[in-house]
C-alpha cells in the first residue's frame, strides 16, 4: 500500500491513467493490480518517464507554446 499523500487528491484518477499511458509508451507491462513481476528498472522508468513528460509540458506552459 502506498503512503504517498496527493497533494490534490482529485488528481489521483488521471495521474494513474498517465503512469498507464507512460507504461504503454516505453513497453512496460503494467497492469492495474499487482506489478511484482516487474522489475526495479522497468518501474523506475515509468516514474521518471512521467516525471520528463511532466517537466517538459511545464516548460512549454512557460513558455506560452
Amino acid at each position: 500500500m502506498s503512503r504517498n499523500k496527493a497533494v490534490v487528491p482529485e488528481a489521483r484518477a488521471a495521474l494513474d491513467a498517465f503512469k498507464y499511458e507512460v507504461a504503454n509508451e516505453i513497453g512496460v507491462p503494467l497492469s492495474k493490480g499487482y506489478n511484482g513481476n516487474l522489475t526495479s528498472y522497468q518501474n523506475g522508468s515509468v516514474g521518471g518517464y512521467m516525471v520528463k513528460k511532466m517537466i517538459e509540458a511545464q516548460q512549454h506552459q512557460m513558455a506560452g507554446k
